[in-house]
């Protein structure tokens, strides 16, 4: 086997056995699922914005954790501005390293990361470099973009392109949960409603029919 090849296996081994470690000590997964405990944390700490970058960042690169309540909290904390703003910076780094990781390691790590189901989804689009199909993806909500991350680093797409596709496509989302945080701040309950109703049919309705719009996006890709 090549050294360099078996240098990067027993990294990533060991990067992996060290991840697991933390999570099973410290209940990280739990932890990133309340969003009261995540909250008390960030406003606990002297440094609380990049606390908070530093967690989005994490909730990107272990894809399975989800990022709606870590977007929510920003706009909770730091309003509809600067929460976008904030939480756009650790997504973005957090993206670029989920990229660079899948690219560093290759297909091993991927295969531990990315479920083969979702994987093979996506992968018609990664073969025939879909940037715009890519864009759309990442601009949809309920896609998991996390794990998009992966599947584009091992992939022949430049890293500035895939930068500019993932930071402007999840531009959106990151905003409306920036707006709902804080809106829930201002107790602006009605309000609230109305936006968590929309996002919820939103969902729901791309959830339903994400098979066909993904079929839709493909047909129209191969034009």
């Amino acid at each position: 086997m090549n050294k360099n090849l078996t240098f990067r296996l027993v990294l990533l081994l060991a990067l992996i056995g060290f991840g697991v470690y933390l999570f099973i000590h410290f209940d990280l997964f739990l932890f990133f699922k309340d969003k009261d405990k995540i909250i008390n944390f960030i406003k606990s700490s002297r440094y609380d914005v990049p606390v908070f970058i530093v967690l989005q960042i994490v909730q990107v690169v272990i894809a399975a954790i989800p990022g709606e309540i870590s977007g929510f909290i920003g706009g909770y904390l730091y309003g509809p501005l600067w929460g976008t703003l904030y939480s756009t910076i650790g997504l973005t780094l957090g993206s670029w390293l989920a990229f660079m990781l899948a690219r560093f390691f290759g297909e091993p790590l991927l295969e531990k990361v990315v479920k083969k189901e979702v994987f093979e989804k996506f992968d018609h689009f990664m073969e025939h470099k879909g940037l715009l199909v890519s864009f759309l993806l990442f601009l949809i909500p309920g896609f998991p973009k996390d794990y998009l991350c992966y599947i584009m680093g091992v992939s022949r797409i430049p890293v500035m392109t895939f930068i500019i596709i993932s930071t402007v496509g999840r531009f959106f989302g990151t905003a409306m949960l920036s707006i709902s945080g804080n809106i829930a701040r201002n107790e602006q309950y009605p309000l609230l409603a109305v936006v968590t109703v929309a996002a919820i049919i939103v969902l729901l309705l791309v959830w339903r029919y994400h098979d066909k719009i993904l079929e839709i996006l493909k047909n129209s890709n191969n034009k």
